[in-house]
């Protein structure tokens, strides 16, 4: 030990020396998506939910297993190749899985059966994970939760929560029956139905004593368990072998500063929450004596972090407000969840790779798993890797190199993203992501829409925020020549002096006196009006021009979707495209809309674009950028996924452009490809977002584009931002 230390401090000062620069620490970073929807069978409805709740894996690493609620099945995914997850089937059971775990050569899992929340029951089945087959199960008593294992192979543990209805007395506890916790004796993975122990876990809490709701349960490697109490804000700590409980404390409360609590569509974090009671969720022992748990609330709390505990409930670590605001800084918050919980912390998985222990926290509402190092004092911050809707379930896998994360939302009903689990590997090199982040961690973003490159310097470019942020519409400035690229500056637009009202702003361009022009999607059912606004550059509005009658006749909601400047002073021409077809338009074409300010009481004229056609969806113009005598359109469909098929850059010729009054027949432009967008978007190993929305082009031909987040709303909050490098004519 004595070598090693001195080891390391000759270590230190060389790698903080000029001439011996520092070696990076290894990452990890996404490798693989696999839709949980792969999984039906060939004749199930392929709209049916399906969701990846709680993950496991084989002993070898090779197979994955996951609880699929919803569907009523166990899921199967081949990772042999881990960058290349094959489905590996379903099997359905009776009742609805809570949890797996596996054990040699079987998979246990809790399956909750229960004909009410007043009238809990379920059981533990025996599946054999070559055949895929129930071979046995365990009467357990009440509605199963979390399943745990311990390292010696000799016990399992089951939370059996009773969860309360939410719909009874508002939710208020008590509400019988209370739940325990089942230690169940196995013998080469199987289990001893008849040697099950119940511990009682009333008269322990402070909350309800009389009712308690297991959580999560986890084993250290004396075969204690921890198990989590989650609504009664309680962690008890339990002999595995003789079922007493060892220790029992509060969980406690914490007092959070420098947090947004109001769910009002602006990110401001200046707010304070007194008291937050921790109410944790999932539980992992970092070693024998220190156990983490991640604070997600259930029933009156959560305190938006994660805390280390002693076994006897001394806080050794508190991350507070931390871990939500470094989630800000990459574009994750959950605004609509600020009056709550914010973040939500639900994961937990501890696992130690090369030699060093990591912790794993999996934030449900922002779709992040956050990676520290445990120290055995503070965490060390590691980074922050994108993961599906909803994380929840975690399992590490070291000696495969890999991480695992199972993402329990399932947005089929919508049209929205499917359930995955995601595959990750630790690596040498730099994080796929963020591509973009807060410089300031003051500023909170989210929802890029429009782009325009600064006219002078090269790598600035400003973005819009769309309506998902209605109370602070805001231009960003935007620094792309760092990696990952930076937000430097929170430019709020204004009318009369306070935040503009009633914008849905989707496109911007500069205005060549230091301001901007905005493009205005509007909504009638919403009073949001079709218009263009110029802005100056302090963002207070000077102009709010409305798209003329002749053209408002047949509108929709899919207005403006960007705006770009040609020419200066008084031969200035803004060019604007609009989304989708109006009623007024031939099926197939949208227009490109031509406005000259200058011009006596502005003239408006038009051309029709050609739209791709498309199987499925709809396509339609997200934004468009005038550069070096060319307009180049981003036209996409609006498909997620393994549905998604257009996301495109094309160019039409300024010169061969010949735009005619409106009212009358329009020309229709030619148009050529210049980029499939497509391989961008899988770069990242997520699924492919539908949202491709903003593109720019600086002053040295640099392409930039950027994805819509949605506000982290039915979203996982990933943004992408980069650069196509030199755009080609």
């Amino acid at each position: 030990m004595q070598r090693r230390s001195v080891y390391l401090a000759l270590l230190t000062a060389l790698t903080a020396s000029a001439a011996f620069p520092a070696v990076a620490e290894p990452i990890f970073n996404r490798i693989a998506t696999f839709p949980v929807a792969k999984n039906l069978p060939a004749d199930a409805d392929k709209k049916a939910t399906t969701s990846a709740e709680i993950i496991a894996a084989s002993p070898d690493g090779n197979t994955l297993v996951y609880s699929d609620s919803p569907y009523g099945g166990i899921g199967f995914v081949d990772i042999t190749d881990p960058a290349q997850p094959k489905p590996g089937g379903t099997l359905k059971v009776e009742g609805e899985p809570t949890s797996v775990i596996v054990v040699g050569g079987k998979v246990l899992a809790g399956v909750n059966t229960s004909e009410s929340k007043a009238k809990p029951s379920g059981r533990l089945d025996v599946i054999d994970l070559a055949t895929r087959k129930v071979e046995s199960s365990c009467d357990l008593g009440g509605q199963p939760d979390s399943v745990a294992v311990s390292p010696d192979k000799a016990f399992l543990a089951v939370a059996i929560e009773n969860e309360r209805d939410e719909d009874l007395n508002d939710g208020e506890l008590p509400q019988l029956p209370g739940g325990d916790l089942k230690i169940v004796p196995l013998k080469d993975g199987a289990p001893d139905c008849a040697g099950i122990k119940t511990v009682a876990l009333t008269g322990l809490s402070e909350i309800a004593p009389e009712d308690p709701e297991p959580e999560f349960v986890s084993f250290n490697g004396k075969n204690e368990i921890a198990v989590t109490i989650q609504e009664n804000n309680h962690i008890a700590i339990l002999d595995a072998a003789s079922g007493k409980i060892v220790s029992h404390f509060s969980a406690g409360s914490v007092d959070l500063d420098g947090v947004d609590t109001k769910s009002d569509g602006t990110l401001a974090f200046d707010g304070s929450v007194k008291g937050a009671l921790r109410e944790p969720d999932a539980v992992k022992w970092l070693d024998d004596n220190r156990l983490v748990v991640a604070n997600e609330g259930d029933y009156k709390g959560g305190s938006r972090g994660f805390t280390i505990f002693s076994r006897d409930g001394k806080v050794l670590y508190e991350s507070g407000s931390s871990l939500e605001r470094k989630i800000a800084e990459i574009g994750h918050y959950p605004d609509k969840r600020s009056g709550k919980k914010g973040v939500e912390p639900e994961g937990i998985e501890v696992a130690t790779f090369n030699g060093v222990k990591y912790i794993f926290v999996a934030a449900e509402r922002s779709s992040i798993v956050a990676v520290y190092k445990d120290t055995g004092g503070e965490p060390e911050f590691v980074q922050l890797l994108p993961s599906g809707i909803a994380p929840e379930g975690l399992v590490a896998i070291p000696g495969r190199d890999l991480l695992v994360t199972a993402n329990e939302s399932d947005l089929v009903e919508d049209g929205g993203a499917r359930s995955h689990v995601m595959v990750y590997k630790l690596e040498d090199g730099k994080a796929a992501y963020p591509q973009i982040i807060s410089a300031d961690k003051e500023i909170g973003w989210g929802a890029l829409s429009g782009l325009v490159a600064d006219p002078k310097e090269p790598g600035k470019v400003y973005a819009v925020s769309d309506s998902f942020y209605s109370t602070a519409p805001t231009i960003f400035t935007i620094d792309a020549t760092k990696q990952p690229a930076e937000i430097t500056k929170a430019l709020t637009v204004t009318r009369g002096g306070h935040p503009a009202q009633k914008l849905d702003l989707e496109g911007i361009t500069t205005d060549g006196d230091g301001g901007f022009w905005l493009a205005n999607e509007g909504d009638a059912k919403k009073l949001v009006p079709h218009a263009i606004l110029q802005v100056n550059k302090k963002g207070e509005i000077k102009q709010e021009i409305a798209l003329p009658e002749e053209v408002l006749a047949g509108q929709t909601r899919f207005g403006l979707e960007g705006i770009t400047r040609v020419g200066e002073g008084d031969d200035t021409t803004l060019w604007m495209a609009v989304q989708r077809e109006w009623a007024d338009d031939p099926k197939g074409t949208v227009k490109l809309l031509s406005y000259k300010p200058k011009a006596k009481g502005g003239e408006w004229t038009a051309v029709r674009y050609p739209l791709d056609k498309t199987e499925s969806g709809w396509v339609g113009l997200s934004e468009i950028t005038a550069h070096d005598g060319q307009l180049y359109i981003v036209e996409r469909d609006n498909l997620i996924g393994d549905k998604a098929v257009n996301k495109k850059l094309y160019r039409v010729a300024l010169d061969g452009l010949k735009p005619a009054k409106l009212g009358g027949e329009l020309p229709v432009v030619q148009k050529t490809l210049v980029r499939d967008f497509m391989p961008d978007l899988k770069k990242t190993n997520g699924y492919v977002a539908d949202k491709l929305e903003g593109f720019a082009i600086d002053s040295e031909g640099n392409g930039y584009a950027v994805t819509d987040n949605d506000g982290v709303d039915d979203s996982s909050g990933e943004t992408l931002f980069w650069t196509i490098g030199k755009v080609q004519k």
